[in-house]
């Protein structure tokens, strides 16, 4: 399943919780409008991102989970995206075929002529089962739930204590 973060989708009455099950990774990138009065250095790092989520969108094996647009500020633009695993986030990153090398080879390119016009990020978050846990009220399907999937907030627990140790490995396992 892969969700489509801009739908608009009615909430969801009550309390409920993402269907996520397992290990995740959460991959935020973005990038940072540094001279507005350059949109050559910047538009094409800006317009990069819809084609990659296209891609990734269009490959049901490609990990991608489901991603969420953000902004930070008139000059900030992120994506949190929610993978499968590092492995096929990593093997995405560097596949010569995937829009992401190419993307990646010409950020590099003007990141050394660009008078760093545009600035650029990423951080990548391996989270085991049982190291997260998500509450929505009132909520159309949001982030994690939009990524996996909804459920009701009891048939995970009814705390964040309660959801958190439902996925705990035990200890030596």
């Amino acid at each position: 399943m892969f969700a489509n973060p801009t739908r608009s989708a009615e909430p969801y009455g009550g309390r409920t919780t993402a269907a996520a099950e397992g290990d995740l990774v959460v991959f935020l990138i973005g990038m940072r409008i540094n001279h507005f009065w350059a949109p050559h250095h910047w538009l094409p790092v800006l317009a990069s991102m819809p084609r990659m989520l296209r891609e990734l969108r269009a490959d049901e094996q490609s990990g991608l989970l489901g991603y969420q647009l953000l902004t930070g500020s008139p000059r900030a633009y992120y994506v949190v995206q929610y993978w499968r695993s590092k492995e096929q986030l990593l093997k995405y990153a560097v596949d010569p075929a995937r829009l992401h090398r190419k993307a990646w080879a010409m950020i590099n390119r003007m990141e050394h002529r660009s008078g760093r016009h545009v600035g650029i990020w990423h951080e990548t978050y391996l989270v085991p089962a049982g190291n997260y846990e998500s509450v929505y009220a009132d909520m159309p399907p949001y982030g994690l739930a939009a990524a996996t999937g909804v459920l009701p907030i009891g048939r995970r627990g009814a705390t964040a204590q309660e959801r958190l140790d439902r996925g705990r490995r035990p200890p030596n396992s």
